[in-house]
């Protein structure tokens, strides 16, 4: 299956068009890592996986740059994406992925230690409550979600969205945004505690504990 962000993942400027009418160009740059990411990106890369000392699973990895960051740290990760560009470029890194579909069965359900949720991944497929509950089944008891919210101020939002290059335009698909200020509603409404938020650069990150856990270490600043 075609993913529908493969153009991005191969650097082509990307935007994403909503159903209003407006157009944002992607971050393609800080997706695929490297020497063009600037220092801002790599701390909020340090922030999202420096927690992260045991099994961490990342869900819609893109071009795996956070699973390549964690196996160069000895840590087990595995990237999953539907789109096979997105796992061709996460394993040319040296990296584990499967193409695979978050929703469906998933190598190491509810053993991960950490899942991933970078770059807005927990709009995948338009339900923030839906795809929190599945990150809480893939965690272990004990085990931490580390999710990339929305500025706050935005609140929760589903909308149609599609992606559009110089030369090519991309079928309409569900996606949603889910701002840091409803991360603990989120969160109650889940199953998970949330341990901790943080700002990082304009981004913001939330640390969120699953159900039956005990302690993390996050290194989530506190609010």
């Amino acid at each position: 299956m075609i993913g529908h962000f493969d153009p991005a993942l191969t650097g082509e400027d990307c935007w994403v068009r909503t159903a209003d009418g407006a157009r944002t160009r992607l971050p393609t740059r800080r997706w695929l890592g490297g020497v063009r990411v600037t220092a801002a990106d790599r701390r909020v890369d340090a922030a999202l996986v420096g927690c992260c000392d045991g099994p961490t699973v990342d869900l819609g990895c893109g071009p795996g740059r956070l699973v390549a960051t964690l196996c160069r740290r000895g840590v087990m990760a595995l990237g999953v994406d539907i789109s096979p560009t997105a796992i061709a470029v996460t394993r040319h890194r040296g990296a584990p992925a499967v193409p695979r579909e978050v929703f469906g069965p998933l190598p190491g359900d509810g053993r991960w230690h950490y899942a991933l949720l970078a770059d807005g991944n927990i709009g995948i497929g338009g339900d923030p409550h839906r795809m929190l509950r599945r990150v809480a089944r893939l965690l272990r008891p004990d085990g931490v979600a580390i999710v990339e919210f929305a500025a706050p101020g935005t609140g929760v939002s589903v909308q149609e969205i599609r992606l559009e290059t110089r030369a090519r335009t991309g079928d309409w698909f569900p996606w949603a945004e889910a701002a840091i200020d409803h991360a603990g509603a989120l969160a109650a409404e889940t199953g998970f505690e949330l341990l901790g938020t943080a700002g990082i650069s304009g981004r913001h990150i939330a640390w969120l504990r699953g159900p039956d856990g005990r302690t993390a270490r996050t290194g989530a600043a506190r609010r």
